[in-house]
């Protein structure tokens, strides 16, 4: 495993980090405890938990006490519910600060490093919000406070300067809008993660049309439009070569790609199972393809001209 600067405290992320989710849960502590400690064994320092499910964060917690706190980053993601039947999206004041009271009682973590709200649209999130998680970070419960999501809001939320880390989709089609905003988080020495990696319009190798998001407006002003998802990539059959190069999957050469990008702090990839851990958890210390990243800048003005 490699690893990559994280902050300005000087920490650093493994290129990895595994997300976990509902589906791990509801297959139990042992499955959790298991995957975890498969993935300490490789070398992943960092994990990032979907929600704020509190039967989660115990089962990780449990698993993780096993190292060092200092050793090991813990992400958590806010707004989206807490994963339990019938939880509702809720960036209030309230919500925000029981969820994370929650996660760090049943966790026995300690701190969160990361408080990543999940895109949050711009009437969602209340000013009074942001001075409350601001308060648990100067109180030390959360260490960075971090924003993660697609389309124009993002764009705003970047230049407010209240945010440490930006989460945001990248694949080898990344728009042009996504790469902007990398920079200018770059610019407000925000940390970059990269998620959507490897979209299903690439699994699948077949030409897709972009989706459109819903309109969100309120906070920031935003109004008239639609956005695009940048996980929607642009027709897919530009890209076909990436299922036909030897000695790597489709999935394999994306991940790769995002990780040439020295903007990316670590990429979050979705394991369900120990074996396909086993199927990713190398990529980082290989090298693409020669000539791949030619092929791939070729393959998006291909797509763009489509």
């Amino acid at each position: 495993m490699r690893y990559r600067p994280f902050g300005r405290g000087g920490g650093a992320l493994s290129s990895i980090s595994v997300r976990l989710g509902a589906s791990a849960a509801m297959r139990g502590p042992d499955f959790v405890r298991g995957l975890i400690y498969a993935a300490l064994e490789q070398g992943v320092n960092t994990y990032v938990l979907e929600s704020a499910d509190p039967v989660l964060a115990e089962m990780a917690g449990e698993a993780l006490s096993a190292v060092e706190r200092d050793l090991v980053t813990v992400m958590v993601t806010l707004g989206a519910g807490d994963g339990r039947r019938g939880s509702a999206r809720d960036f209030t004041p309230e919500g925000l600060t029981h969820a994370i009271d929650r996660v760090l009682q049943v966790s026995g973590l300690g701190w969160i490093d990361v408080t990543l709200l999940d895109e949050p649209g711009e009437n969602e999130l209340p000013q009074m919000s942001l001075q409350v998680l601001k308060a648990q970070r100067s109180a030390g419960r959360t260490r960075l406070l971090g924003v993660a999501g697609d389309g124009e809001v993002m764009d705003a939320y970047v230049s407010t300067g209240a945010f440490d880390v930006l989460a945001t989709p990248y694949h080898v089609n990344a728009s042009w809008q996504v790469r902007s905003r990398i920079r200018a988080a770059r610019d407000r020495d925000m940390a970059i993660l990269a998620y959507g990696y490897y979209p299903s319009v690439l699994a699948r190798g077949q030409r897709v049309a972009p989706t459109e998001a819903p309109v969100r407006r309120g906070l920031f002003g935003f109004g008239a439009g639609r956005e695009t998802s940048a996980t929607a990539a642009p027709p897919a059959d530009s890209f076909a070569f990436l299922h036909y190069v030897q000695g790597w999957t489709a999935e394999q050469l994306c991940l790769a790609f995002v990780l040439t990008d020295p903007a990316m702090s670590s990429v979050m990839v979705d394991v369900d199972t120990v074996e396909r851990l086993t199927q990713i958890i190398d990529v980082p210390e290989r090298d693409l393809p020669a000539g791949l990243a030619a092929q791939v800048e070729m393959a998006r003005v291909r797509s763009a001209a489509a």
